[in-house]
């Protein structure tokens, strides 16, 4: 039984390679729709997860934005997170460090085998409510898998938010003394914008499919 039939994600070994299948997904079962910054190809709802990541993915850097890989490569963490959208909600939510006390929770109960967080608050305005909108950290294995929850997200760009992550991911997994097993991603709205159409096809056209 394959990962399809047991509702299981799909896995990609990489960065680049969960980009491009991500890219893929929303050209092949996407349809029109509309954003507050245009028109938009939008696709189904997908759940991946990725092994590895990092700013020096051959993919990433041969066919994503150069200049912003080179700069939050040199970044701080807390700057690389910030660019994401999430950094400062994680991190001082309401005077609370959100990734010390999913930390904290885990260490004391780790028979509970999850802490959640969101990034949201019951009431803000629509348009201050982040993409990004929880991330749950799950003890599996004895090791510490992450799961990003986003309630929209424009994945041509999408990799600028998911390497940030990773270090979350790892700063949380070294506070437990465990290894960090894949970041999980879920995105209720994958989309591209119209006007970025012609360079995503341009992208999947240089990249061979995978069996």
């Amino acid at each position: 039984m394959g990962p399809a039939a047991r509702g299981d994600p799909r896995h990609w070994d990489t960065c680049g390679q969960a980009w491009i299948g991500l890219l893929r997904h929303v050209w092949r079962a996407g349809e029109a729709g509309m954003e507050d910054g245009g028109p938009i190809i939008e696709g189904p709802p997908v759940l991946f997860e990725i092994a590895s990541l990092g700013w020096n993915d051959p993919v990433l850097l041969r066919y994503g934005d150069r200049a912003r890989i080179a700069h939050w490569s040199r970044a701080s963490r807390e700057c690389a997170e910030d660019a994401g959208g999430f950094g400062g909600r994680l991190r001082d939510r309401h005077g609370v460090d959100q990734l010390r006390w999913a930390a904290g929770l885990l260490r004391a109960r780790p028979w509970t085998t999850s802490a959640w967080v969101s990034l949201t608050d019951p009431g803000e305005p629509a348009d201050s409510v982040p993409c990004l909108v929880a991330l749950a950290f799950r003890l599996r294995g004895y090791r510490l898998v992450m799961t990003a929850m986003f309630r929209s997200q424009n994945v041509y760009r999408a990799y600028l938010s998911y390497v940030p992550l990773r270090e979350v991911q790892l700063e949380v997994a070294d506070r437990l003394g465990l290894p960090a097993g894949p970041m999980r991603v879920f995105v209720d709205v994958p989309h591209v914008a119209v006007e970025d159409a012609e360079r995503v096809a341009s992208i999947l056209a240089a990249q061979p499919e995978a069996a």
